[in-house]
């Protein structure tokens, strides 16, 4: 016997209703209509109404029941004879779901009372079926919608240049799940607090600075601090009342955080490499600066020693005039004189040529270090190697 499922009979006679039904479900009987409507519980899944007994012919009794939010969809069997025949109409006007005459056997109105309740029971379970459906489908929608806002924000991320406008996109698609909340990034470009005006609380920077390091949640009341490496987030109206959707939220939430994250890591390098890259201009034009210094001083003592040895073989060539040489001495000492001025041009020479490599190099190696571009395409990487090992 189900007793999830009750059947409530108005009817003068104890008989063969009670006996008949009651071997599958419980039977509650009352020979009044008021008591009888009183008495029904949540329980009920059919109303028997027997009006085939003079005194009982009152439909109304079908409007009672139908005004009543609790019964609105339980179905109502009325058993008549030959005198209410033409209420029949009237019986169906008001709500009734089956008209049962008297001629009836007992079998047939047990059946046609089980075929009541079983479509009741049907009714029910596909109501719940639509429900469960219309949950799934909101569910599926709020995931689809939930999915685009990250898929945005992770696609409009790459375009953020700064923290402020990192912050502020950050923010925003926070704001598109109709949550108030406020945010602290850190990098080696500095700390950032802001809500979505743009604006910082001292209290709130504070609490985010406190319990950055306490874990990927930090959870007290409707309020929850999110973690994730160098972005925090205090979100200030989480929805404690629907587990599913605090979840869904966390679990968003948290995506957008590691999104914020891998682009302020970004912003960072690129900072790095600005930083790397004026440098390299810096120390270019300085290194410039002193092989030019050098090129001039190797110049001058080059040119200088040149000069030394021409006055020197001018001077020996006076002094091989007094000395009383014989033609052959004084030819061997010419020519050891001439051979040191030719080696000490060759060496001028070889020394003017190498002066020319190296600005050429200097040049080059200037040129590239003194570039706006981060990067080198291949060709450049190449020609930059082959310099670099040439020298």
């Amino acid at each position: 016997m189900d007793v999830k499922h009750a059947i409530y009979i108005l009817s003068s006679e104890s008989g063969f209703l009670s006996e008949t039904l009651g071997k599958q479900y419980p039977v509650h009987r009352s020979t009044d209509g008021e008591k009888l409507l009183s008495e029904v519980g949540s329980d009920c899944t059919l109303l028997l109404m027997d009006f085939r007994q003079t005194g009982y012919e009152r439909l109304d009794l079908i409007e009672s029941i139908r005004s009543r939010s609790e019964l609105e969809h339980v179905p109502i069997a009325v058993l008549f004879g030959d005198d209410m025949e033409s209420s029949r109409v009237k019986a169906f006007e008001l709500g009734c779901d089956d008209y049962i005459h008297r001629s009836a056997s007992d079998d047939e109105i047990a059946l046609r009372c089980e075929k009541l309740i079983f479509n009741r029971i049907a009714n029910e379970q596909l109501q719940a079926q639509v429900i469960q459906a219309n949950e799934l489908a909101f569910i599926a929608m709020s995931d689809t919608s939930d999915l685009g806002i990250n898929i945005q924000f992770l696609l409009d991320v790459h375009t953020c240049n700064n923290m402020d406008e990192l912050g502020m996109r950050l923010l925003q698609a926070v704001g598109s799940y109709g949550l108030k909340a406020s945010l602290q990034l850190r990098s080696e470009l500095g700390v950032k607090n802001m809500d979505p005006s743009g604006m910082s609380k001292d209290l709130e920077a504070t609490l985010l600075w406190e319990l950055r390091n306490n874990g990927r949640y930090v959870d007290f009341g409707k309020r929850s601090v999110m973690n994730y490496e160098q972005v925090s987030l205090l979100v200030k109206n989480m929805p404690v009342d629907d587990d599913k959707k605090y979840g869904a939220v966390k679990d968003n939430i948290f995506s957008l955080l590691q999104g914020a994250d891998a682009r302020l890591k970004a912003l960072e390098n690129i900072s790095q490499v600005t930083d790397q890259q004026q440098l390299m201009k810096a120390l270019s034009k300085r290194m410039q600066s002193m092989m030019e210094d050098i090129d001039e001083g190797y110049q001058g003592v080059v040119k200088e020693i040149a000069d030394v040895v021409e006055d020197m073989s001018d001077r020996i060539n006076m002094v091989i005039q007094n000395l009383g040489l014989h033609e052959d001495q004084e030819k061997a000492l010419e020519e050891i004189m001439n051979y040191g001025i030719n080696k000490t041009n060759n060496v001028f020479s070889s020394g003017l040529r190498l002066d020319e490599q190296f600005k050429g190099v200097v040049k080059e190696l200037g040129g590239f270090l003194s570039s706006d571009k981060v990067k080198l395409n291949k060709e450049q990487r190449l020609k930059l190697l082959n310099i670099v090992e040439d020298m």
